[in-house]
């Protein structure tokens, strides 16, 4: 039986910048304040944490800082996927020494792949990898879809252990879900898709969302596994402006924002990304403000 790497809400945690270099003081904050609220785990170096405009040295420390500052605490998830699949398997190796509970592989961009390729490319960073492998799912960043039956195929090897779905598509996470039976944990990768696919079988969620309320998140996953299902519904839906906020512009430039208001790190991310509209901003920090997430608020 496959081990579950993690239940509830794991942050794809913001890389925090200081004159565009890393800040590893506003790193280390951010990762003990998530851990203090409750977070069941986090993601570094993924989507969130701009990883495709890491240096190949950021991307490797990055990875180290965050498995030394957690110690322990919660499981480590560390991108290390890419289109190039003999520089994921370094990456992966690389993530497995330095002691990550697990990886995250998305699906090749730009160059893509047949679902053919997907097999091949997934099997043979798995097979390299000494941890669990979870896949990632993202076709409209990627412009590659992991259909389900090539999904229900990787489930069958050992290492591969779960999905990342950010596809949106509920049928087709649903035909995933009655494909695989159980072999493949799946966590939403959308943060307003968090209960309908909890209600699939899904183990939680890889959230941009808990970046700035990593409680309020990983309680909408405790009320489901608690069988309070209506009271998770309605603690998603109350957030539903501040997850729309949080995407009006292409992730991660609006949690950007939102962490800079918080104190974590500046307001700025790398080229070709810009930081957020004015107005959008405008927008973002009153739906926070509405949420005690700044001045002096309940979580900040």
């Amino acid at each position: 039986m496959k081990k579950t790497v993690f239940t509830g809400a794991a942050t794809a945690i913001i890389t925090p910048f200081y004159n565009n270099e890393v800040d590893y003081d506003a790193f280390a904050r951010l990762i003990d304040w998530q851990i203090d609220e409750g977070i069941d785990a986090l993601v570094v170096c993924g989507t969130t944490g701009e990883a495709s405009t890491l240096t190949d040295e950021e991307h490797r420390a990055v990875m180290k800082f965050a498995v030394e500052r957690v110690a322990g605490r919660v499981p480590v998830i560390a991108g290390t996927g890419s289109n190039d699949t003999a520089y994921a398997i370094e990456l992966t190796r690389y993530a497995c020494e330095i002691g990550a509970d697990a990886v995250l592989l998305v699906t090749p961009y730009y160059n893509k792949a047949t679902q053919k390729g997907l097999i091949a490319s997934f099997t043979a960073v798995a097979d390299a990898s000494t941890k669990p492998v979870i896949l990632y799912n993202v076709p409209s960043r990627t412009g590659c879809n992991i259909l389900p039956a090539t999904a229900a195929i990787l489930a069958e090897h050992p290492n591969i252990v779960a999905i990342k779905e950010a596809s949106g598509n509920i049928s087709q996470i649903a035909e995933l879900a009655s494909l695989t039976q159980g072999k493949l944990d799946i966590y939403s990768g959308n943060d307003d898709q968090i209960v309908p696919i909890l209600s699939l079988g899904g183990k939680g969620v890889i959230s941009v969302l808990s970046n700035p309320m990593p409680k309020a998140t990983a309680e909408i996953c405790r009320r489901f596994f608690a069988g309070d299902v209506a009271g998770s519904a309605k603690l998603q839906l109350e957030l539903l402006p501040l997850i729309n906020a949080l995407f009006c512009e292409v992730n991660p430039i609006p949690a950007k924002a939102a962490m800079a208001a918080m104190g974590y790190g500046e307001n700025s991310v790398r080229l070709p990304l810009t930081v957020m509209e004015e107005a959008h901003e405008k927008q973002l920090l009153d739906l926070m403000r509405a949420q005690g997430l700044l001045d002096g608020g309940k979580q900040a």
